[in-house]
């Protein structure tokens, strides 16, 4: 069984930079970055990217939530994942997808609050 993985530098480099801006540390950017990457609802069947960033331990991403995000993800997939595909290639992938989605969606709320309430769907798009 695998517990680490290592994200892409693109990714590394959003984290840091949302650290900077919202004081969020990775172990809570892993998880935004995976729930925009999950609600694209589409594989990351092909996704590619490098491993050239963050090193992650399994629990840190998952915690006492992994069967959770394996569910989802498996939805996701349209099929069952083995243990091996599942972790480190498509929590991987979906971190790093995410990563985008998630600095997009900052970038377009413009400051922590206003990204909360966009998460919370609370108000117009912010």
């Amino acid at each position: 069984m695998i517990f680490r993985l290592k994200t892409s530098k693109r990714t590394q480099e959003i984290f840091e930079e949302l650290e900077a801006r919202t004081n969020y540390k990775p172990y809570t950017l892993v998880k935004h970055a995976i729930a925009w990457s999950i609600k694209e609802n589409t594989s990351v069947e092909g996704f590619v990217s490098d491993s050239e960033g963050l090193d992650l331990n399994r629990q840190t991403i998952t915690g006492d939530n992994e069967v959770f995000f394996k569910i989802l993800i498996e939805t996701i997939e349209g099929r069952g994942l083995s243990d091996e595909e599942f972790f480190p290639k498509y929590v991987k992938a979906h971190i790093d997808r995410g990563s985008e989605l998630l600095m997009d969606m900052y970038n377009h709320a413009g400051s922590v609050d206003k990204y909360v309430l966009q998460t919370l769907g609370i108000g117009d798009t912010v």
